[in-house]
């Protein structure tokens, strides 16, 4: 009996693993990205792309790769996940030039949909006490708020000694003991052939996820091109449409947009989604902001961002315990709340005082906190039990949704507002607009002048964006505050399910 219960929780070290690879891998560019973009001599839309086709094609591929798992087996998923992401991080660490990366991440992106399904349900199939699979899950859901935190610092910490490569070198040697451990730990395989797995309904997903990227990296230009907007808004609808058609007609649909329904199920999917795009945003753009105009290390920039995740964890844990007597409301739109707050705090002081903006990262990562802790909950605790599988896919989707579109818009807003309004020195080539790396390149040790010019713009484009992510936040926290409205203290967690 000791024996079973040190492989459970032995099995959930191994799984977190495999989560922590995948969650670390959404941000671990974002403090090495200044240095990858000048080694590689990339331009702003390639930089945008290295980082957005990873999150791009896992949302494109979770839904399926849940149902697949279902079909071929957990354990033999988790497996070929490890193999796929092992092999990718080899091609990305080895990359020769932007677009080579950009591919070797959207393989990257394959291994994570098939593990990141499985880990869940490895965990389903192991824990068969409720309070002890409870207390797993919960686990299993800091780890992913603790891997998103660590990706900068981590990404700073190998920078400072090593090539660029390397933050994806490390992901090697775990993916090679987790598949170790898989093989001795893990149950048997369950494979259940009669689990229907559609791979059209997979590919119209990332056909509209991709469209809906292009076009708002398109719009977000100082220059827009009304022809590739129109082209990847009509893949957008169409691929959109289509899916949805497709999933209408199958007797075993990848999503059944009837759970939908519920408020309080809708609302975790919406909490999760605003909680990512804030966190991801913020992330993305501060890290750029304090190793481009203050001249941090990217370590420097990587702890600092950490604040938000410092401030997330203490909720994030107590959440789940305390749900039962404040409800969902406090919790999920009081967090967004929060973190509104939260997010104007770094807006009015990122450029003024150190301590009142990390006072505003702690504030903001506890209102996420919060709002992420009980997310699983209200998704999971909504939808009929032969449902589960689809809510864990919506979920994991929505928190890559969130993250994909804050880097496809935020990424894409910096750079437009910056070179809208830079006001360049006499003498100064136009390609200074394409960046402030470029601009900073361009005005090397000898032209301090450009190099004011460039930080001031960014500053702007800084504070454009961070009031967009206010204004989000703030929109979460009515919308999710309408739908959980009957949700307050003392109130259950589930609400009937619509069919």
């Amino acid at each position: 009996m000791v024996q079973d219960a040190r492989r459970r929780w032995l099995l959930l070290a191994v799984v977190g693993a495999g989560l922590l690879l995948i969650t670390l891998d959404n941000s671990i560019l974002y403090a090495a990205l200044p240095t990858l973009v000048d080694d590689l001599g990339a331009s702003s839309s390639q930089s945008l792309w290295i980082i957005n086709a990873y999150p791009v094609v896992m949302a494109g591929l979770l839904l399926g790769s849940g149902t697949l798992g279902d079909r071929i087996g957990h354990r033999r998923m988790f497996l070929i996940g490890l193999v796929v992401f092992g092999v990718a991080s080899l091609a990305a660490a080895f990359s020769p030039t932007a677009d080579t990366l950009i591919a070797a991440r959207a393989f990257l992106a394959v291994g994570a949909a098939a593990m990141m399904p499985a880990t869940l349900a490895l965990i389903r199939v192991t824990f068969h006490d409720e309070r002890e699979r409870n207390v797993a899950i919960a686990v299993w859901g800091s780890l992913a708020l603790v891997g998103g935190a660590l990706g900068p610092i981590i990404g700073g910490l190998l920078l400072n000694s090593f090539w660029w490569g390397s933050v994806f070198l490390v992901n090697v040697p775990v993916v090679v003991a987790a598949l170790i451990a898989t093989l001795v730990l893990a149950p048997p395989n369950d494979a259940d052939p009669t689990k229907r797995w559609d791979l059209v309904s997979s590919l119209l997903a990332l056909v509209a996820l991709v469209g809906l990227v292009i076009a708002i990296k398109e719009t977000a230009k100082p220059d827009p091109a009304p022809v590739p907007i129109v082209i990847a808004l009509l893949a957008a609808v169409v691929g959109g449409w289509a899916f949805a058609r497709r999933q209408h007609r199958l007797p075993y649909p990848l999503l059944d947009f009837a759970i939908f329904r519920n408020r309080a199920f809708l609302a975790g999917v919406l909490s999760a989604g605003f909680s990512l795009f804030a966190l991801a945003g913020i992330q993305l753009i501060t890290t750029q902001r304090f190793q481009l105009v203050e001249g941090y290390t990217p370590l420097g920039a990587g702890l600092l961002v950490a604040a938000v995740a410092l401030g997330a964890l203490p909720l994030a844990m107590v959440g789940g315990a305390i749900l039962h007597k404040v409800g969902l409301l406090p919790l999920i739109a009081g967090g967004l709340a929060l973190g509104t707050v939260g997010s104007a705090l770094v807006l009015l002081n990122f450029d003024s005082s150190t301590g009142l903006l990390i006072t505003g990262l702690l504030v903001t990562g506890a209102g996420l906190g919060a709002a992420m802790s009980v997310a699983s909950s209200a998704i999971m605790g909504n939808v009929p039990a032969s449902r589960a599988g689809m809510a864990s896919s919506v979920e994991e989707v929505s928190y890559e949704f969130g993250s994909l579109i804050a880097v496809a818009l935020l990424g894409s807003l910096l750079t437009g507002v910056y070179a809208a309004t830079v006001d360049l020195p006499a003498g100064v080539p136009d390609s200074a607009r394409d960046s402030l790396d470029k601009a900073l390149t361009l005005a090397g040790n000898d032209n301090p002048s450009l190099v004011t010019a460039a930080s001031t713009a960014f500053d702007g484009a800084y504070f454009t964006v961070m009031v967009v992510v206010t204004a989000v936040m703030a929109v979460g926290t009515i919308v999710t505050g309408l739908l959980l409205r009957r949700h307050g203290p003392g109130s259950a967690l589930s609400a009937p399910v619509h069919h």
